[in-house]
């Protein structure tokens, strides 16, 4: 990577990640008064904690890469679809955090900025061509961006949850970028998250002092999936597997609650990272190992998307539900 490109990549992290701590800091006695989430039998947290710090880190995403879009002539593909579907998820989040919404109400919302993120994207894009054809494939894509919105909000329920998650998918993405493999705007929107994140995490290390609320889970997963997808144009195997834990705990926890004939769409506390809490591992301890494990899982993206060999995609496969099935095991069973 050129000197010059390393310097503004920084840059990009730097100043996303300070705009993201001094507005969760200005906002932080603001959300106290408004938007205070009580412990209940389904919390994670013991005493009344603000929720909503997802405005300080979506709102430095924005100005960031509107920054980006103003100033520095970025190639294609264009981030002003999946900015524009972030801040109406934002906004969203933030309504449900302040007086619940109904569930159809949330994914009619969901559904419709990924309809629109997904037929942004040029005509020519395809994932697979030779298996699907253009009208399914896009189809497929808006309910998988839905379902990924929906992952990463189920799976923010505990002090550095998803930064323990967004943190090594960013840094995969942008490595990937790096590296020639993704498009260097797609590695600007993962800078930009990632520095947002790095704001966020300084108020939410264990004990919190802050949550980022609906009004950062669900924009986040929208970037998020956006970024995979392009990942998956390059190799679709490195995208599953930056995404793999996040979308098995969701997946694995979905089916067994669905399975039981419980309402699926429901507040509970039954995902595997929940049950280690409640089986006695420390918070800590618990994100510490979703955090090594989503660097081995980038890890394994990055050789792969590299590699572009059908035995070594196997062999990461393997690899990567190895590593989930052990950690997995390890939260079921807690100390």
């Amino acid at each position: 990577m050129p000197e010059a490109n390393f310097v503004s990549w920084v840059a990009v992290v730097t100043a996303s990640a300070a705009l993201s701590a001094v507005l969760i800091f200005v906002l932080k006695p603001l959300l106290a008064r408004h938007l205070l989430s009580h412990p209940n039998e389904r919390s994670s947290h013991v005493a009344a904690t603000p929720e909503g710090a997802g405005l300080g880190v979506m709102t430095a995403l924005l100005v960031v890469c509107t920054a980006l879009l103003l100033f520095t002539p970025l190639p294609p593909p264009s981030l002003v679809p999946v900015l524009i579907g972030a801040a109406v998820l934002t906004v969203v989040g933030a309504l449900d955090d302040a007086h619940a919404l109904a569930v159809s109400w949330r994914l009619l919302a969901q559904m419709l900025v990924a309809l629109g993120v997904v037929f942004s994207l040029p005509q020519d894009f395809r994932l697979l061509p030779d298996l699907l054809p253009l009208g399914v494939e896009r189809a497929l894509l808006v309910l998988g961006v839905v379902g990924f919105v929906n992952a990463v909000n189920f799976l923010d329920g505990l002090d550095w949850m998803t930064v323990a998650q967004v943190v090594p998918m960013t840094l995969g993405v942008a490595i990937l970028c790096g590296l020639g493999v993704v498009p260097e705007t797609i590695g600007l929107l993962a800078l930009a998250l990632l520095g947002a994140m790095l704001g966020f995490a300084v108020f939410n290390k264990h004990p919190a002092q802050i949550f980022l609320g609906d009004a950062g889970s669900l924009p986040i997963g929208l970037v998020l999936a956006y970024m995979l997808i392009y990942v998956a144009e390059a190799h679709i195997v490195s995208s599953i597997l930056l995404a793999l834990y996040t979308l098995a705990d969701s997946v694995l926890t979905f089916s067994r609650r669905l399975a039981n004939g419980e309402r699926v769409f429901s507040a509970h506390r039954s995902h595997f990272y929940q049950r280690a809490v409640a089986a006695g591992l420390r918070v800590p301890q618990v994100t510490a190992r979703v955090f090594w494990l989503g660097l081995w899982l980038m890890t394994l993206a990055i050789a792969a998307a590299l590699s572009r060999t059908l035995v070594f995609d196997i062999t990461a496969l393997l690899l990567a539900l190895a590593g989930i099935s052990l950690v997995l095991f390890n939260f079921s069973r807690g100390r």
